[in-house]
């Protein structure tokens, strides 16, 4: 019987290095493949700033391939990054919302576009690093699953993948924790079975989104404006809206003699609302730019538990379908810091049932 071919995307770190060992244990014709992302001569930058995307992640990625005896290539995908990613990144941030880089990556390039070329090629599947596994539901439906450890979940970041996708993928890192995958790349030698995990957003290196934002958009970025209460008090001017999101309480420099908050931003005017700690805390939110995974779509009210960010728990609460493409979310007890462009994800019996962006 021949064996099955999978493109296993390579990021040079150890989760993505051991997944392409397990695979090969399993009986898969394993290809390593690293995505080029960074943009003009970015890689250098992010290789001083300790990026996951510098030439460095390359070469440990090449360096793991030629240990579990597999073939490596490095593909191209600036242009999708940039489109998908980085623009849209900006444009959010423009616009007064917060955006998930890693999401837009998830969809748009790791899946949709490395997908479309592993296929090209002759591939069967393609396979991540990512802690998470992929499951059957009882109605049949493909959908992400939580891996075998809460620390390391990383389906939030994954609700926007399509059936076609979740069918052809595989998530071997799922049915493991951090520690075994690491105990497992040092039992076989592998050479990043010690190196630290990436940061957040590999585009950023030095985590200045601001200072990003202002190179990307020019005189497009919406200068100065006012810090302003809920009523429209005005309480200090602030450095612009791309400095800001909903939540924060560090860099507002405002002398009120207690913490304060940002609530709100209000890009039509150009303001940043400030309340109070019990501002922060909503109980109602809406959604749209819709996928469902676990579910083919909402008839009716349903209960579930919701995740607004990454490093959210979870709170119980009521969706229901209210426009075509539009969720409303009613929380049973208030959560906070609802984010407008967030993601807002479904899950139930520790499957995504789907999600949606924070209007």
């Amino acid at each position: 019987m021949e064996k099955k071919k999978v493109v296993v995307g390579m990021s040079g770190g150890v989760d993505s290095s051991v997944a392409a060992y397990l695979l090969k244990e399993q009986g898969y014709e394993v290809i390593g493949v690293t995505m080029q992302i960074w943009q003009e001569n970015a890689g250098n930058e992010q290789e001083e700033n300790g990026g996951c995307c510098g030439w460095s992640a390359v070469e440990d990625a090449r360096r793991v391939a030629g240990q579990l005896d597999i073939p490596h290539y490095v593909m191209n995908f600036r242009e999708e990054f940039k489109c998908r990613v980085i623009d849209y990144f900006v444009e959010e941030y423009l616009v007064g919302r917060t955006p998930n880089p890693c999401i837009a990556c998830n969809r748009y390039v790791k899946w949709e576009s490395l997908l479309r070329r592993s296929l090209g090629i002759g591939a069967d599947y393609i396979a991540t690093g990512h802690y998470a596994r992929i499951a059957r539901t009882p109605a049949g439906r493909y959908a992400v699953r939580s891996c075998v450890t809460d620390k390391k979940d990383q389906t939030y970041a994954l609700y926007s993948l399509t059936q076609e996708q979740l069918a052809r993928t595989l998530m071997p890192v799922g049915e493991y924790t951090k520690e075994q995958i690491r105990d497992i790349a040092g039992r076989e030698g592998l050479a990043v079975a010690h190196k630290p995990d990436s940061q957040e957003i590999c585009f950023i290196p030095d985590h200045d989104h601001a200072a990003f934002i202002e190179r990307e958009a020019g005189e497009r970025v919406p200068g100065s404006g006012n810090f302003v209460t809920a009523q429209g008090q005005v309480l200090g001017r602030h450095q612009g809206i791309t400095h800001y999101t909903v939540g924060q309480r560090k860099g507002l420099n405002l002398a009120m003699g207690h913490p304060v908050f940002v609530t709100g931003i209000r890009r039509e005017t150009n303001e940043v609302v400030i309340g109070e700690a019990e501002d922060v805390f909503g109980d109602t939110l809406y959604c749209n730019r819709l996928n469902f995974m676990g579910m083919a779509d909402l008839p009716r009210p349903r209960e579930v538990l919701a995740k607004i960010r990454y490093a959210h728990g979870g709170e119980r609460c009521v969706i229901e379908q209210v426009e075509e493409d539009v969720i409303k979310c009613s929380f049973l007890a208030p959560v906070r810091a609802i984010t407008p462009g967030q993601a807002v994800v479904f899950y139930e019996d520790g499957y995504v049932l789907g999600g949606g962006c924070i209007i």
